[in-house]
C-alpha cells in the first residue's frame, strides 16, 4: 500500500540512513530463499526501528513473530550494553535462518531466540519490558496485548505492525476474514484503553507507536 508519490518515496529513502551491511545481505537472502518476503520490515521501516529503539534504550524488549530476524536486528542496534531482546516465532524452519545471522552480528549475546506459541510462551517470562514489537499473527494482537501489558514498564513503548492491513481496516469486511475483524478491534482498543496513549503512523502497511503511561 503506497501513501506517498514514488519520486516522493524515493526522496525519502534516500535521505535516510544506509542500511547496514548485514542487514542489506539478510534482506538479499531473505528475498532470494524464503517464502513470502513481503513480511520482511525492510530498510526504511528497519531505520525507524532501529532510531525508536535507540531513543527508548531499552534493557529489556520483547518481539513477536521473529521472522528471519531483520527486525530483531534492528531493534536491538538500541539495547543497554547489559540489554537482552528476546524474539518469539513459532516457525521452527526459520531459526537457523535468524539465528545465523544473529550469530553474526554485534548483539549475538544479547539476542534469544525462542521457538514456539508466543500465547504460552509470554506469561512464563519473568522480566519487565521497556520496548515490545507486536509482527505476528494479526488473530492474536489483542490477547498479546493483554498478556504484555502488565509485563510493560511504566514509559515502555509497544511498536505494533501490519495495523492498516493493506487498507482492509476502513473497507467493508468480510465476516470470514478474522484478520481484518481483529485489527480493527485492536486499533480501537489502543486508541481507548486508558493505561496507554498511542499514535498511528501511516508507514508501509502502518506501525503504531504505544505508550504506557
Amino acid at each position: 500500500m503506497d501513501f506517498l508519490p514514488k519520486l516522493l518515496e524515493n526522496y525519502v529513502i534516500q535521505h535516510t540512513q544506509e542500511e547496514p551491511a548485514l542487514l542489506q545481505q539478510l534482506n538479499k537472502e531473505t528475498w532470494q530463499k524464503v517464502l513470502n518476503p513481503r513480511m520482511l520490515s525492510g530498510a526504511y521501516q528497519g531505520r525507524l526501528l532501529a532510531m525508536l529503539s535507540k531513543l527508548i534504550n531499552p534493557k529489556n524488549i520483547l518481539e513477536i513473530g521473529t521472522y528471519t530476524g531483520y527486525s530483531a536486528l534492528c531493534l536491538a542496534e538500541g539495547l543497554q550494553e547489559d540489554g537482552a531482546l528476546i524474539t518469539i516465532d513459532k516457525n521452527e524452519e526459520l531459526e537457523d535462518f535468524s539465528k545465523g545471522y544473529f550469530e553474526k552480528s554485534n548483539y549475538k549475546n544479547q539476542i534469544s531466540g525462542i521457538v514456539g506459541n508466543a500465547l504460552e510462551i509470554i506469561p512464563t517470562l519473568n522480566k519487565k519490558f521497556d520496548l515490545v514489537f507486536i509482527d505476528a499473527d494479526k488473530e492474536n494482537y489483542c490477547n498479546y496485548f493483554y498478556l504484555i501489558i502488565d509485563k510493560m514498564n511504566k514509559g515502555g513503548v509497544i511498536l505494533s505492525d501490519n495495523v492498516l492491513w493493506s487498507g482492509k481496516v476502513i473497507e467493508e469486511i468480510d465476516p470470514k476474514d478474522v484478520d481484518t475483524i481483529e485489527l480493527v478491534k485492536y486499533n480501537h482498543l489502543l486508541n481507548t484503553d486508558p493505561r496507554i496513549e498511542t499514535v498511528l503512523l501511516p508507514i508501509r502497511d502502518g506501525l503504531s507507536i504505544t505508550r504506557v503511561k
